[in-house]
């Protein structure tokens, strides 16, 4: 498998920070973490493999995706 050109930047909340602050893009991956974990066999780590869990996590996301692309489209949206 090749290798990515990814950029990896985390972003973290600063101890002066009270309250509710928005950080930048941070909920898009908790937000794919909590639709991974709606999957079963993800919910627990039955895997033995490291191999087989990134299959599970690929099939998981997979499915919800095309899950996603198969839905009708609302009207007036392109």
């Amino acid at each position: 498998m090749g290798k990515l050109a990814l950029t990896l930047e985390i972003v973290k909340r600063t101890d002066d920070m009270t309250g509710f602050v928005v950080l930048p893009r941070r909920w898009v991956a908790e937000r794919t973490f909590a639709w991974l974990m709606n999957s079963r066999r993800l919910a627990r780590d039955y895997e033995t493999l490291p191999a087989s869990s990134e299959a599970v996590i690929r099939w998981s996301m997979v499915t919800r995706i095309s899950r996603r692309l198969a839905r009708p489209r609302a009207a007036g949206r392109h």
